[in-house]
């Protein structure tokens, strides 16, 4: 029998700035909830490291967390949700609207981006890489990448709109909000993709480069 791997800590608010930004505007019980959340999300990446994504099972993931199916699913939808989740879009969206609001949306993008992935980089890289990789790797988790609740279109619409103070968004800012989303997962699948070798705060960066320069060159 294969020793059981110990189990990543939990971020610590006092010395992770993400987790202090997503644990920030949350009352205590919604901050354990998030903290459940975190706890059920990395024993299922140890068990898929172990296993394999497709003979890890959510009973399995549930007993490795200390938690029933049943709080399983009260936290995720699926198995593939649960990769293709994640806690990070309320620190976006505040850095986002952090940004001037009469600074041009792609470069208030590329400046609030770079800056949180590279906090991720420093704080949460395995678990960042982890889940690119399945993503890459797993059919299912590539297929469901972009749909419905799974696209950050909707949160770069969400913030265009706020910022034009307009009750809907108008045409060009849902193209520019599909643009910006499908470009960043983009470089996102294409560094983990690499190995994780090259920088993915550069390619995050140099994405937005082109999306700038209107593809100028390619």
């Amino acid at each position: 029998m294969t020793p059981q791997q110990p189990t990543a800590a939990l971020p610590d608010a006092s010395t992770n700035p993400v987790q202090a930004k997503l644990e920030a505007p949350l009352s205590l019980r919604e901050r354990k909830k998030l903290k459940t959340r975190q706890s059920i999300r990395r024993e299922a990446y140890r068990l898929f490291s172990e296993q394999g994504y497709e003979n890890t099972t959510v009973e399995q993931i549930a007993a490795a967390a200390e938690v029933s199916p049943s709080t399983f699913f009260r936290y995720f939808a699926t198995k593939e949700d649960l990769v293709l989740s994640d806690e990070y879009d309320p620190a976006m969206v505040a850095a986002l609207l952090e940004r001037p609001a009469d600074e041009p949306f792609l470069t208030s993008c590329r400046e609030a981006m770079t800056s949180l992935v590279r906090e991720l980089l420093q704080h949460e890289r395995e678990e960042l890489f982890t889940r690119m990789r399945l993503v890459t790797e797993v059919p299912a988790l590539r297929a469901g990448l972009h749909r419905a609740g799974n696209n950050p279109q909707e949160l770069f619409l969400a913030v265009l709109t706020r910022r034009a103070g307009v009750e809907e968004p108008t045409y060009d800012m849902r193209v520019t909000s599909a643009v910006i989303a499908a470009a960043t997962a983009e470089a996102l699948l294409q560094w983990a993709a690499a190995g994780g070798r090259e920088s993915i705060a550069d390619l995050v960066d140099h994405t937005f480069g082109l999306l700038e320069s209107g593809f100028a060159g390619v």
